[in-house]
């Protein structure tokens, strides 16, 4: 079973005023971007996909604290993004009235709402046995999040059974480096992964993982819901799903360089009219992974680039109309955006290093090999870029290691690893936090000033560190963020104590010098 290995969170999120109440809410002092990288597909069309762009930022550790940033707006379109991290479940998730907000206890309820980003940070955000819902809205940004178990009968249910399920009007949604997973079908008390209906449009799912379900899920909930459409899925991973890979009723859906692993009964199935666009996917160990099934109201495909390795047919019949063997395109489809494709030969390899929640920050530029997101953002590290306030790895500060000698503490750490090493002048020794993200700090017993940090990867691990912020450890503040170690430059600011902190990783970071400066 092949395993995703990395993921993108959303970079420069402004400035950050940290509580430590667990669940509190927590208001920015500045505006924030939208998720990095920039929405794709169809959520480009119709108006485009910016979320919380130019909002507020906050943070939330409980689901009544996301319910308490929607509901704290001025107006219900208010832009605001919600820095998730820890799990999100009925425990801690309770209705919050307001007259920006529609909450409710049991899932997390984005309705008539617009202009929203809900992104996970730290440690990860779990949505557990909790689904988000999302009704009469637009504008919405869905981003390194797990979504997993959400039930529609048995107990504790939530949402209809759908990780994330859209319904009623929405417009302009993007689903990004997510995994949602259920562990079961139907009669587990489970039901679809990611369901659009009753006039659901201009959507991208993209780099996500869905697995281990019976459903993968739909656009259109019945043979005459055909108001929904304009869908794309790209770079993502569906592994052990019985069928709807997805299921569509009526619209427009593109599908291109996702790679398809054990789809037990069917797959893509195109019926009640619906339109495919089919390419350069893989699909792999698989049976009847396009086609019109279980229904005489025949849809349509266009395919190119694909590989069915492994693949088998059923004989068509009455209301099953598989593809294969020998898939052709009975329909055309004209795509309205730009988009480059990667070779379907390399999709499992680049998929694998992509998809899913809590991998890193990779993306595809058609050559095979992830990428780091947006190299030109100019929220990111450019070393080329003679601002001398940017991050630059290629320039060593100068003056004093101010963290020679002071004291070191952080987050979880690996076994055999120490805070120290990060502050000891020895590039041989290193600091890991227990799995790929985490954080170690740097502290005084008084106040100095530091201006420049310098992240120094031990030898073998270079390039692991993904995403970053730099904290102001005494207050909160966000100093800089980011992707990438090296030098990073900041307002010079006075503290006592400095945190790194890892949000994405490609695999185990090594600190081996965390060095601080004053200019």
């Amino acid at each position: 079973m092949r395993r995703p290995v990395a993921l993108r969170l959303q970079a420069a999120l402004g400035t950050l005023a940290l509580a430590a109440a667990a669940g509190v809410v927590l208001t920015m002092p500045e505006t924030a971007s939208a998720a990095a990288g920039g929405a794709t597909g169809y959520a480009t069309q119709n108006g485009g996909t910016t979320g919380g762009a130019g909002g507020q930022t906050v943070r939330a550790t409980t689901g009544t604290a996301i319910h308490q940033a929607l509901c704290g707006r001025a107006d219900s379109s208010t832009p605001i993004v919600i820095e998730v991290e820890g799990t999100i479940n009925h425990g801690n998730t309770s209705k919050v009235s307001g007259d920006s907000c529609n909450t409710a206890a049991d899932k997390i309820e984005l309705k008539q709402v617009s202009n929203i980003t809900i992104v996970g940070v730290g440690g990860g955000a779990v949505f557990d046995q909790l689904g988000i819902h999302i009704r009469e809205s637009s504008n919405i940004i869905i981003q390194n999040v797990t979504v997993r178990n959400v039930k529609k009968s048995g107990s504790p249910t939530s949402n209809g059974g759908d990780a994330i399920g859209m319904e009623s009007d929405v417009r302009n949604v993007w689903v990004d480096h997510s995994t949602l997973e259920a562990s079961g079908g139907e009669s587990e008390g489970y039901d679809g992964l990611f369901d659009m209906k009753d006039n659901t449009q201009y959507v991208t799912l993209s780099y996500s993982v869905l697995r281990n379900s019976g459903r993968g899920g739909l656009i259109g909930s019945s043979e005459s819901d055909r108001s929904n459409g304009y869908v794309t899925f790209h770079h993502n991973l569906y592994e052990n799903i019985d069928s709807r890979a997805p299921l569509l009723r009526g619209g427009v859906a593109h599908m291109y360089n996702n790679h398809y692993v054990s789809l037990n009964k069917s797959g893509i199935n195109s019926r009640a009219g619906a339109k495919a666009k089919v390419d350069n996917n893989y699909f792999e160990d698989s049976k009847d992974v396009l086609g019109t099934f279980y229904t005489d109201e025949a849809g349509s495909w266009q395919v190119s680039g694909n590989i069915f390795d492994n693949v088998t047919w059923s004989e068509p019949g009455g209301d099953n109309n598989p593809a294969g063997p020998d898939p052709q395109s009975n329909t055309t489809v004209s795509i309205p955006y730009s988009y480059t494709l990667d070779d379907a030969s390399c999709v499992p390899s680049v998929v694998s290093g992509t998809a899913g929640a809590n991998k890193g920050l990779k993306v595809s530029d058609g050559s095979c090999t992830p990428q780091s997101p947006d190299p030109t953002d100019p929220t990111d590290p450019d070393p080329t870029d003679p601002d001398p306030t940017d991050p630059d790895p290629t320039d060593p500060p100068s003056g004093t290691n101010l963290s020679i000698g002071a004291g070191a503490d952080g987050s979880s750490k690996a076994s055999g690893t120490s805070y120290g090493n990060v502050r000891d002048g020895d590039l041989g020794t290193y600091w890991s936090p227990a799995g790929t993200t985490g954080s170690v700090s740097v502290k005084w017993s008084s106040a100095r000033t530091v201006a420049k940090i310098n992240i120094r990867e031990a030898a073998g691990s270079e390039g692991t560190v993904g995403s970053y912020r730099v904290l102001n450890h005494d207050t909160g503040a966000v100093l800089a963020s980011g992707s990438g170690a090296g030098v990073i430059a900041f307002s010079p600011v006075s503290l006592e104590k400095i945190t790194f902190e890892i949000t994405g990783a490609s695999g185990t970071p090594k600190v081996a010098e965390f060095e601080t400066y004053a200019g």
